[in-house]
């Protein structure tokens, strides 16, 4: 298991980290998030010019071929600065996937004008606003077979539909079997409803009457549409964990500084022996994230089973992003609960990615499950 980047994967995470910290200051994001924005598309498009936007994409459909790895590098500098750009939604939930599972037309249609930045993609494998410990049950139906299919169904909490050009939409056909279809945002039948979260990211909810799409919509073969929302699933879960560890490591950097140069009783806070050691339990934290979400985005990016390790990156950034952004706000005092102080972002942000991975509890459930069933895919240090 090596954990060491390339050099080419080190170049994008300095330039990720370069634009983040140059464009999305503290200022920024307070009068961001007072204004109506949806995102920020200005800089969307110096993403787009810096080839950031195709960094998993291969070299031959127009990206840089760094994988999945280096695209993880992104989400996690894109946390650490909070930066309100719909990464997740389009790289990892609708551009992965067609470059994974599509055609060769599919991909020439739908992944060139996302990485230059001239449209969006997403999918509909959430509900409630969350990635939950297993995806929720297909709530749009298929009839049809062949050359045409008609869908119909409502999903909800989808990211960023009203903006999309295309979503991902799994659904059930007569048989039982589930395709993921390529549905255009702009076709008939096909109403949104934009939602937003506590956050301030929008979500959609989308209602499907009669849509008609043909053959050439549906994503990879016939039946294989409950492999490739599982695929969706493991990749989104583990990109989440990955932007989990650059909110927490900022805001605990933060806080570092803060309690170095806050003083009472004429001595920096961060000597109090009480601070020191709740500050050392929220470090412990971060890399007990860092190395269970390495884990599982080494074995990912291999091709191996991950399914018990992403679990475990699940837990950890759900129950040590809790944790930690609960002590960095409480480190900084009265000041920490005021909304439009910057750690109290930290907290909103890292708060609303946990509720995404479904809570910890159902992550330790999960695991507790593969253990008493004596399934085959959970590793031996888990099974210890």
């Amino acid at each position: 298991m090596d954990f060491s980047f390339t050099e080419d994967q080190n170049a994008i995470r300095e330039l990720a980290s370069q634009i983040f910290t140059d464009q999305v200051t503290d200022d920024y994001l307070l009068n961001f998030y007072r204004s109506d924005a949806v995102y920020d598309e200005a800089l969307w498009g110096l993403l787009a010019q810096q080839g950031l936007l195709g960094v998993a994409i291969d070299e031959a459909d127009g990206g840089s071929g760094l994988g999945f790895t280096g695209l993880c590098l992104l989400l996690q500098e894109q946390g650490r600065r909070l930066a309100p750009v719909p990464l997740l939604s389009n790289l990892v939930l609708g551009a992965l996937p067609i470059a994974q599972f599509g055609s060769a037309a599919q991909r020439q249609r739908w992944l060139p004008p996302l990485l230059a930045g001239e449209h969006q993609l997403t999918a509909a494998i959430a509900e409630q606003g969350m990635l939950p410990s297993t995806v929720v049950p297909v709530a749009a139906s298929a009839a049809g077979s062949g050359e045409q299919w008609r869908l119909d169904g409502s999903l909800q909490a989808v990211p960023y539909a009203a903006q999309a050009a295309c979503i991902l939409v799994p659904a059930t056909d007569a048989d039982g079997n589930t395709q993921v279809f390529l549905v255009e945002a702009g076709a008939d039948g096909v109403s949104i409803e934009s939602q937003q979260t506590s956050l301030g990211w929008v979500q959609a909810s989308v209602s499907l009457s009669g849509v008609m799409v043909q053959s050439d919509a549906v994503l990879g073969n016939p039946g294989q549409g409950a492999e490739i929302v599982d695929w969706i699933e493991q990749r989104a879960n583990c990109a989440i964990a990955g932007m989990q560890v650059g909110v927490t490591e900022e805001a605990l950097r933060r806080t570092a500084a803060y309690t170095s140069e806050r003083k009472q009783f004429g001595v920096p806070i961060g000597s109090f022996q009480a601070v020191a050691m709740r500050a050392a339990d929220a470090y412990i934290d971060v890399e007990a994230m860092r190395s269970t979400f390495w884990s599982a985005l080494w074995r990912l990016s291999e091709g191996q089973a991950a399914d018990a390790e992403v679990r475990a990156a699940k837990y950890w950034a759900c129950l040590g992003g809790h944790r930690v952004v609960y002590a960095t706000q409480h480190l900084h005092g009265g000041i920490g609960v005021d909304v439009s102080y910057p750690i109290h972002r930290y907290f909103l942000f890292a708060k609303h990615l946990e509720f995404m991975l479904g809570g910890r509890n159902a992550q330790l459930t999960r695991m507790g499950q593969y253990l008493a069933g004596g399934d085959d895919r959970v590793p031996e240090w888990l099974a210890l």
